[in-house]
């Protein structure tokens, strides 16, 4: 480490904003557009008792420090809220903010830790911590390269979010309020994004079904008979040569559980070619769409590798004429009626038989290829900031620690964003 690196308490580096809060009560709380912080990130959205800038949280709950996505240390920005399971900081005149944050993710906090059964961060504990830090000069510059990488994931994390929100419109208006139908039969001559020749050929009727009116010549079908559902196991974990150098993508629920996008690219743990042999579903194709069957029902995902799964999923390869982009929209817009179906004292789960008879629209081959054409796109659009978000994060991963160590110098001015 550079001697001109010197190791500071959190107190002498930041100024707390503890004090400056109080519990919002829930007769209090008014919903509006502001984020309101807990341990676990945003809790809720209030309209009242608002922060105005940009603030280091430091989340209290060392449980689920260890289990949530967010890292100890982040920045909130704009007006926002904070409960009492976490710390709201920003940094002296010794100290820049941004810098103090990554400064405190490179820190062991276990030491600093109270409470066996939920180990939390005080204050007092907070404010002993030390940081090793350079001059705010220098501070600022490596706060510049590693910010310069999480704000582009920031970009990437809002992009998908948008892509994801107009694929799911384009669903709903053409299969669940099958408003293309519905402006046809009104007299419209054509519809935003369905091709000419599609909504040419749309029915100008609707007939009953099971689940209500479609259009005519659509079919309601269980989704079973649709798409090929699938079940998993895990191999037994006594056995070395299923896991040892696994090259295979292994899920289970929790893998879904962070994932702030629709897509599984890759899972915490791998299994072995043997480990797969042994699974009845083996290895699932790309494009099968995942959803977990307990613990809790209700997450989803297309995997977009091959993976196996464990016993805590449904799985639904898009063998038949409905891509998995329409699977994965169906299965989001019914998991009220996917959830009334699950069973169970303890936990609730939906089994393959429950699961298999629920209904799913199909539509005319010309209009479902219509869809595919229109969204699949967006999708592949989608996946590709997911991948170099990836990318960006494991590249930041390997700075931070070079950087707050002084082997790596980042004292040149560098870009406020990449990309």
């Amino acid at each position: 480490m550079s001697a001109e690196w010197t190791t500071s308490r959190v107190e002498d580096l930041s100024v707390n904003f503890d004090g400056k809060r109080r519990p919002v009560k829930g007769s209090e709380r008014r919903l509006g557009p502001y984020p309101y912080y807990g341990a676990s990130g945003v809790v809720d959205h209030v309209d009242d008792y608002l922060f105005d800038g940009e603030y280091l949280l430091v989340a209290e709950d060392g449980e689920n420090l260890r289990t949530r996505q967010t890292p100890i240390a982040f920045l909130a920005r704009g007006k926002f809220w904070v409960n009492n399971h976490a710390h709201i900081i920003t940094g002296s005149e010794r100290a820049d903010t941004r810098f103090l944050m990554y400064a405190l993710r490179h820190v062991d906090i276990d030491a600093y830790l109270t409470g066996a059964v939920m180990p939390k961060l005080t204050q007092g504990n907070l404010n002993r911590i030390e940081v090793s830090h350079p001059g705010l000069d220098e501070q600022r510059a490596i706060a510049g390269v590693l910010g310069a990488l999480d704000d582009k994931i920031e970009q990437n994390r809002r992009t998908v979010q948008t892509l994801e929100k107009l694929a799911r419109a384009i669903f709903r208006a053409w299969f669940v309020d099958f408003e293309p139908v519905k402006a046809k039969a009104a007299g419209a001559t054509g519809f935003p994004s369905m091709p000419q020749a599609v909504f040419d050929a749309l029915p100008t009727t609707f007939v009953d079904s099971d689940i209500g009116t479609v259009p005519e010549g659509w079919d309601v079908k269980p989704i079973g008979e649709v798409v090929t559902v699938k079940g998993g196991a895990t191999p037994s974990t006594k056995k070395p040569e299923y896991w040892d150098s696994g090259m295979h993508c292994w899920a289970t629920p929790k893998d879904l559980s962070h994932l702030w996008h629709p897509v599984l690219l890759d899972t915490d743990r791998h299994i072995t070619d043997a480990g797969a042999s042994v699974i009845s579903s083996g290895l699932l194709p790309v494009g099968t769409v995942l959803l977990s069957s307990r613990a809790p029902v209700g997450y989803l995902a297309i995997a977009v590798v091959p993976t196996a799964i464990n016993q805590g999923f449904i799985a639904m390869i898009c063998d038949g004429m409905l891509p998995p982009t329409y699977v994965y929209q169906w299965a989001a817009a019914s998991m009220e009626t996917i959830k009334t179906h699950a069973s169970g004292t303890t936990f609730a789960e939906i089994s393959k038989k429950a699961f298999r008879p629920l209904p799913i629209v199909e539509p005319t081959d010309n209009v479902v290829t219509a869809y595919k054409e229109l969204v699949e796109p967006l999708f592949e659009l989608l996946t590709g900031c997911v991948k170099e978000s990836t990318r960006l994060a494991e590249l930041r991963d390997y700075l931070l620690p070079k950087l707050l160590s002084g082997t790596v110098r980042a004292a040149n001015p560098v870009p406020e964003t990449i990309g």
